[in-house]
């Protein structure tokens, strides 16, 4: 069975102004050009009362970086109330969106994800000891790499909000 290291879980709120389809397409590029791939389990789309929508989006993103770690990132967008307007920037019309936006990011570190230490209960026993003993400083630095690129993706989502939202 695959070892899990659940390391954060954050979640980004904005409320306002911001430009969906960007948002998305900048995130998605950004898990791109960080050489993750991306899966995309749900997306769901809800009309509701007046005309504003409720949207579901749900990604997984995976890199592998050795043959024993891999880099797991779930993101999961939610805005809500989502209406579209037309607001003026610098004397031209744009189309963008207003309401809440919530973006929720989890990052784990899969250790062993190919399963090769898990035939057997000895296997597994080693793979344990080699986990804590033999490869603690490298699981760290692992661990803390993958949390730089989280606070990195969460920073860049948070700048593009904040910047659409300012229109």
């Amino acid at each position: 069975m695959v070892e899990y290291d659940r390391l954060i879980k954050t979640k980004i709120k904005h409320n306002g102004f911001f430009d969906f389809k960007e948002t998305y397409r900048i995130l998605f590029e950004w898990l791109i050009d960080h050489n993750y791939d991306v899966n995309e389990k749900t997306y769901k789309e809800v009309l509701q009362a007046g005309g504003a929508k409720e949207i579901e989006v749900e990604w997984e993103a995976v890199r592998k970086v050795s043959d024993y770690f891999r880099f797991f990132l779930k993101v999961k967008f939610h805005p809500m109330a989502m209406t579209s307007v037309e607001v003026e920037v610098d004397g031209v019309k744009q189309k963008m969106n207003k309401g809440q936006m919530d973006i929720e990011i989890e990052c784990v570190l899969h250790k062993d994800y190919e399963e090769k230490w898990t035939a057997t209960p000895f296997l597994k026993f080693l793979r344990t000891f080699y986990d804590k003993y033999l490869i603690k400083e490298r699981v760290e630095q692992y661990e803390m790499k993958l949390i730089l690129e989280m606070e990195e993706f969460v920073a860049q989502a948070k700048a593009f909000l904040a910047m659409t939202g300012k229109r």
